[in-house]
C-alpha cells in the first residue's frame, strides 16, 4: 500500500527510537500486526529490550537538561512545525490508523485532525504558562507562584486511539519543557512508528538532540513495569482499563510519582419527554457505534422516560437497520471491526450474560461472516433492553452494545440511575427543559468529568479538559488548564526590604 511507504513503514520495523536513532534489537520477539479489517498482515515490529529502555531513558534525561532551558515560545515553534507536518501526512496517517485499528476512515482522519488541533492549542499555550502574584502580609515582600518543567513524561496509550492521545499529552508536555517517553499499545504499534518517522523531519530541521521524542514498543510485563517503577519518570499518563490503572497508580504512588489516569467509562445519556429526538437519535447512534463501541466515551446506557420509551426504541431500531458494516477504508461504511477476536468474544459473552440476567436483545448481536468479513472481527451492533442494576450493565464492555433503560417520574430519578455506576467519564442529557438541563449540570446532577446538554457523550473537543471521576481515574488531559499537570509548581517570596519580618507576626530575635 502506497501510504505505508509514504509513512516509511517497512515489512519489519524496529521498536525503540530516541528521535533520529533506532535501536536495532531483534531478539525480544516480533509483533506481527494483522489488520482487523481484512485479517491480512500489515507489517511486523521487533520488541524492545531492557537495554533499549535504559539507553533511551538516559538519552531522554540528557535531552531534558537542554530542553528545559529553551524558552517556552521557542518550544511552541517546534510544536507548530509538528502540526504542519501532521497536516502534510493527515491522509496517509489516517488511513494507517483505520487499517491497523479498524475505525472508519473518517474517524481515522479525525484522529489525526485531533493531533493537529492540540498542536495549535499547545502553540498558544506556550506563551501562557502563567503563574499568579499574591499580596504578602509582610511589608516590602513580593510573593508569586510559577511553573517549571517536570522532566521525562511517560505516555502509555491504548489501541482505540493509536495516535491522538499521545499528542494530547506529548504536545503539552513539550511546550512545558518536558521530554516524552511513549509506550503505545502492542496491538497498534505501526501508527506510533509512523508518527516517530514524521517527527524526524522536525528534529532535523531544528537541530534538536536525541531524547526529546522517544518511542519504545515492548511487553507491559517488562518494559511497562520498568516505566512504572522508574523514579527517572516523574509523571506517567496512562490510558487503559480500570484494572490496569489501579495497578499503575499503586506502583507509581509507592515511589511518590505523579500520574494521569484515563480509565473506563460507562457513559449514559438521559432522554426526557422534552427532548428533541431529531437531535438525540443521531447522537445516540454515533456515540454507541462509532469506533465499533471502542471509545472510552462510547454511549453504553440510554436512560429513557417511560412516556417516550417505545418511540425512542423504534427510532433506534430503524437507525441500526440502516448501518453499513464493513471495511473501514470504504467511506460508505459506518462501522468497522472490533480490534481482535478476543474483543468479539467479550461482545458475545456480555450479550449472553445480560440475557441470562433477564435482559432482551432487540436488535443485532451477531458475529458476521462471509465475503468482506473474513477477519472474524465484525459484529452487528446490539440494542438491549436491560435494567441498570444488572452486573454486566454495571461493567464497561468495550464493544457496540447499547443498554436501553426505562425511568419513571422526574429527571432526578434518571440522574440517580445514571450516577449508579462506578465509572464517571462522560454523560449527556437531551431536553429542551431548562430546569432539567441545569439540574443535570448542578452539584447534584451528573457525577462525571464531562457533562453535555443536547450533544452526545462521544467526540470531545481538545479545548476542554478531558477526563473523569470515580474509577475513571480523575486525571485531565488536553485543554483548559490541563497543562499544569506536566509541570511542578513553585511558590516564591522575595524580600526587597532591609528588615526580616516573619509571617504570622512571630518574633525571633538573636
Amino acid at each position: 500500500m502506497d501510504f505505508l511507504k509514504t509513512l516509511q513503514i517497512k515489512d519489519k520495523n524496529f521498536g525503540a527510537s530516541s528521535g533520529l536513532l533506532w535501536n536495532e534489537t531483534t531478539d525480544q520477539g516480533e509483533l506481527n500486526i494483522v489488520s482487523p479489517a481484512t485479517g491480512e498482515a500489515i507489517a511486523s515490529v521487533y520488541q524492545a529490550s531492557d537495554q533499549d529502555y535504559e539507553t533511551i531513558i538516559k538519552r531522554a534525561q540528557e535531552a531534558f537538561v537542554y530542553w528545559r532551558t529553551v524558552p517556552a515560545p521557542k518550544r511552541g515553534e517546534v510544536v507548530r512545525q509538528i502540526g504542519n507536518r501532521l497536516r502534510d501526512y493527515k491522509e496517509p496517517l489516517g488511513k494507517l490508523v483505520s487499517l491497523e485499528m479498524g475505525k472508519s476512515l473518517q474517524e481515522g482522519l479525525g484522529e489525526v485532525q485531533e493531533m493537529i488541533d492540540i498542536c495549535d492549542f499547545a502553540v498558544g499555550q506556550s506563551r501562557q504558562l502563567y503563574g499568579f502574584t499574591m499580596h504578602s502580609e509582610r511589608p516590602e515582600h513580593r510573593m508569586y507562584d510559577q511553573y517549571h518543567p517536570l522532566g521525562t513524561v511517560g505516555i502509555v496509550t491504548a489501541f482505540n486511539f493509536p495516535v491522538a492521545v499521545w499528542a494530547w499529552n506529548a504536545m503539552l508536555a513539550t511546550v512545558c519543557g518536558d521530554v516524552n517517553f511513549w509506550k503505545p499499545s502492542s496491538k497498534v504499534p505501526l501508527s506510533a512508528i509512523a508518527v516517530q518517522n514524521i517527527l524526524q523531519d522536525v528534529i532535523r530541521d531544528n537541530d534538536l538532540p536525541e531524547g526529546i521524542f522517544n518511542l519504545i514498543i515492548g511487553r507491559g510485563s517488562t518494559i511497562g513495569e520498568k516505566m512504572l517503577n522508574d523514579k527517572r519518570v516523574p509523571l506517567i499518563s496512562i490510558t487503559g482499563s480500570t484494572r490496569v490503572g489501579r495497578h499503575a497508580a499503586e506502583v507509581i504512588a509507592r515511589r511518590f510519582g505523579k500520574f494521569i489516569l484515563e480509565l473506563g467509562g460507562n457513559n449514559g445519556i438521559i432522554i426526557t419527554p422534552d427532548a428533541d429526538l431529531k437531535l438525540a437519535v443521531p447522537a445516540v447512534v454515533f456515540g454507541a457505534v462509532g469506533t465499533a463501541g471502542q471509545r472510552c466515551t462510547t454511549t453504553r446506557r440510554l436512560i429513557i422516560h417511560e412516556s417516550i420509551y417505545d418511540k425512542v426504541k423504534n427510532a433506534l431500531i430503524k437507525a441500526y437497520e440502516g448501518l453499513r458494516i464493513g471495511n473501514p477504508l470504504d467511506e460508505n461504511n459506518h462501522v468497522g471491526p472490533l480490534i481482535d477476536k478476543d474483543a468479539v468474544d467479550m461482545f458475545t459473552s456480555a450479550l449472553h450474560s445480560v440475557q441470562e440476567t433477564g435482559g432482551k436483545v432487540i436488535f443485532g448481536g451477531e458475529v458476521l461472516s462471509g465475503p468482506g468479513y473474513e477477519s472474524g472481527c465484525y459484529v452487528r451492533p446490539a440494542l438491549v433492553e436491560a435494567e441498570n442494576h444488572y452486573a454486566i450493565v454495571q461493567e464497561e464492555t468495550f464493544a457496540p452494545i447499547l443498554y436501553l433503560i426505562k425511568y419513571e417520574g422526574g429527571v432526578e430519578n434518571a440522574i440517580a440511575l445514571h450516577n449508579d455506576v462506578v465509572q464517571g467519564l462522560s454523560s449527556a442529557i437531551f431536553t429542551n427543559n431548562l430546569r432539567e438541563a441545569e439540574t443535570f449540570l448542578s452539584a447534584w446532577g451528573s457525577d462525571c468529568g464531562i457533562a453535555n446538554v443536547n450533544i452526545g457523550t462521544s467526540g470531545a473537543e481538545i479545548g476542554g479538559a478531558f477526563g473523569g471521576e470515580k474509577e475513571t481515574g480523575g486525571g485531565r488531559e488536553s485543554g483548559s488548564d490541563a497543562w499544569k499537570a506536566y509541570m511542578r509548581r513553585q511558590t516564591n517570596t522575595i524580600n526587597y526590604g532591609t528588615e526580616l519580618p516573619l509571617a504570622q507576626g512571630i518574633k525571633f530575635e538573636i
